[in-house]
Order: structure tokens, then C-alpha cells, then sequence
């Protein structure tokens, strides 16, 4: 299947950490994170993050991973359906999905800026925190994403091949950091986390399109 042509990205984190992103003016990598000891909730797994750290890119073999901002080809990610399971044996956050927004980029726009900035990018073909996955890096190759899986409701279950699962998970890394300035749409789950989030973009330079999209949650 043919790359969608105005294809987006999605970036999720726990509501109390929008301050300090628009404090820096974006997001940073997991590196860089640890390193600044950045307030707010942790939501992914702390053992696949340590080994995002390691895990070097085929596409950029000086560049791991966990030294990118990560995002997903969709919202309502397999990532965001453990969270509102709250019962992973890997995962300590056990806060449910609504405190969770997406953050919405347009990826041509959002490769444009990396390549402006020299900022390596790449993608890969599924999950980046698991022990073997394809990446590539060039935007000919975004066809090699399999953009049905991606796009895919069901993604497990009698009848759901296997290749669904591992398409859905696809990811965009983008080197050290990304700006809160191509965010373009902030969607959330409640009208109380819509008004958390309206409050502290109050007066802002740069305020994304907030909306409460429940199709985007579990």
C-alpha cells in the first residue's frame, strides 16, 4: 500500500508532562530525558527504554533509539491499549488511559524540519523496542511500511495474522529532540483533561487545535 500523502505522527504521554514540554519547547529523547531527570509521569516500560538506549539504528549506526523522540503512524496505539489494561507485568504505571494525549504532527512537514536542522531521522517497519525490527530513512521507502496494518481496528484475535500486530507498530524516531511548534493537534480522551490542557497552553505562543477524541482511546 501506497504511504498516505498527508500521513501523521503521533507522540502519547501522560498529561502532567505537557508543562515541561512547552517549557523546552518540545519533546525530548529518552537520552536526553533521563539526563535532565524531566518531571512527570513515566508511562513506557522502563526495561525496553534501557535497551532503546543500546539498540543502534541500521539506517544511522552511530544513532540508538532511545537517543530519538519516538512516534507512531496512529493514534490508539497496541502501547496505549496496555496502558488501559493496567495490568503488564513490565509496566509500573498502572493510571489508565485518560490521562494520556496524543500528540498530532504531520510527518512530511515534521522530516522537512529534521532535515532543515540536520537531524537524522528514520522509521521503522514495527516495534523499535523489540530485539529485532527493520528501520529505513529514506522517504522513497515509506511504502515498505505496511500502512494496512497501521491504519488497522483489530490488530489480534482469531482470524488477524500476526503481521498486523507487528505493522501496527511501526515507528518515527527523530533525533534528540522535536519542536512543540509542529504539534498540531492535542487529542484527549475527557473534557477534564481537555480543560488540564487548555489551561496550560493559556497565553501561549504556539496553541495546537485541542479536541476530545474518544475513537483515539480504548
Amino acid at each position: 500500500m501506497r504511504h498516505p500523502t498527508q500521513a501523521k505522527i503521533y507522540h502519547i504521554l501522560h498529561v502532567d508532562r505537557l508543562e515541561s514540554v512547552i517549557a523546552d519547547g518540545g519533546l525530548w529523547s529518552d537520552a536526553v530525558v533521563q539526563r535532565k531527570a524531566s518531571p512527570g509521569t513515566t508511562i513506557g516500560m522502563s526495561g525496553i527504554k534501557q535497551r532503546r538506549l543500546t539498540t543502534p539504528l541500521t539506517s544511522h549506526p552511530t544513532l540508538t533509539v532511545g537517543q530519538c523522540v519516538p512516534f507512531y503512524f496512529c493514534p490508539r496505539s497496541i502501547m496505549l491499549y496496555l496502558i488501559h489494561q493496567q495490568n503488564h507485568p513490565e509496566l509500573t504505571y498502572r493510571g489508565g488511559q485518560e490521562p494520556i494525549i496524543h500528540l498530532e504532527s504531520d510527518l512530511l512537514a515534521s522530516i522537512a524540519w529534521a532535515e532543515a536542522h540536520s537531524r537524522r531521522w528514520a522509521f521503522t517497519l514495527s516495534n523499535a523496542g523489540s530485539t529485532y525490527f527493520e528501520d529505513r530513512a529514506k522517504i522513497a521507502q515509506l511504502d515498505e511500511i505496511n500502512w494496512d496494518a497501521v491504519e488497522a481496528q483489530k490488530w489480534s484475535g482469531p482470524g488477524v495474522s500476526p503481521s498486523v500486530k507487528e505493522g501496527k507498530q511501526a515507528e518515527f524516531l527523530i533525533e534528540k529532540s522535536f519542536p512543540w511548534a509542529l504539534v498540531e493537534r492535542v487529542g484527549m480522551q475527557s473534557q477534564t483533561v481537555y480543560r488540564q490542557v487548555s489551561d496550560q497552553l493559556a497565553g501561549k505562543a504556539h496553541r495546537p487545535r485541542l479536541e476530545v477524541l474518544r475513537e483515539w482511546f480504548y
